[in-house]
């Protein structure tokens, strides 16, 4: 049924290309930045009530951010595409334990924060605002909330950070990209359009978005988990992040998938954070 979806949406953009291929790449990004899931369920709400809930603002949209205090050191938790703060439920239980003091964000067009697209650029500002605020020792990021904190650590220089955690974190965005318009078998000269139209919003190619280039210039402890056989974001990700990062760790994890919402993946970001 997805592939008869991507089929149809393919075919629908490439027509369109043939009458303007500005406007078929411009529909094609619209639906790139759309997230189908990420919104809070039902069975979320009695976590995320748990918390104590603030409302921050970044270019009047709303963040909504989660906090379990604690007086042990501030972790911030940044979650990945088409999820929310509820994806930490584990991981929060198992801080609060050590009675760290935790605070998670959802990210632009998820949960219950503002705005009708994501960016990991957009994400990045939700995450700087945040990281103001609350002065975090380490951050957590999962998929594209890795992505989005090192773009915000190498535009702000947080120096309150001391460590970084990536969990099956994206290296280069121009294969993301590439990957979408291969599954919506997108034509060349539709995707070239895209890419010149993500260049003229955003003043960057996309081979320019890169976490492994960002990391380069950060010199924080940092932890990556990457399953192998990742479905998702190919583990090769993980190996060059790991390689711009300067002090860095990678572990391997084996069929955990890309979720990585784990207990053998918590205990090892435990284990990091009381190192």
């Amino acid at each position: 049924m997805k592939r008869t979806v991507y089929y149809l949406t393919g075919v629908f953009i490439n027509g369109l290309g043939y009458f303007s291929k500005t406007k078929a790449a411009s529909f094609a990004l619209r639906l790139f930045t759309t997230p189908m899931k990420g919104f809070i369920k039902k069975e979320q709400i009695k976590f995320l009530d748990s918390a104590f809930q603030e409302e921050f603002e970044y270019d009047s949209i709303p963040i909504i951010t989660y906090r379990w205090p604690g007086n042990n050191k501030t972790v911030l938790l940044a979650h990945g595409w088409e999820s929310n703060s509820a994806r930490w439920e584990k991981l929060v239980h198992q801080l609060k334990a050590k009675h760290y003091n935790i605070i998670a964000l959802d990210a632009p067009a998820h949960g219950n924060s503002g705005s009708r697209r994501f960016t990991a650029i957009l994400y990045s500002e939700f995450i700087n605002v945040v990281t103001q605020r609350f002065q975090p020792e380490i951050i957590v990021g999962h998929s594209v909330g890795g992505m989005a904190t090192m773009f915000a650590f190498e535009k702000y220089k947080y120096n309150h950070v001391e460590k970084l955690v990536l969990l099956g974190s994206p290296s280069e965005f121009h294969e993301i990209l590439h990957r979408y318009t291969k599954m919506l078998h997108i034509n060349k000269r539709v995707s070239k359009s895209l890419e010149l139209l993500i260049q003229k919003r955003f003043n960057k190619l996309p081979a320019e978005f890169s976490t492994a280039k960002s990391s380069s210039s950060i010199n924080v402890d940092g932890l990556i988990i990457h399953d192998q056989t990742d479905p998702i974001i190919p583990y090769s990700d993980a190996i060059e992040i790991n390689k711009h990062l300067k002090k860095s760790k990678l572990i391997t994890t084996q069929n955990l998938g890309h979720s990585l919402n784990d207990e053998t993946v918590f205990d090892h970001v435990e284990a990091f954070l009381s190192q």
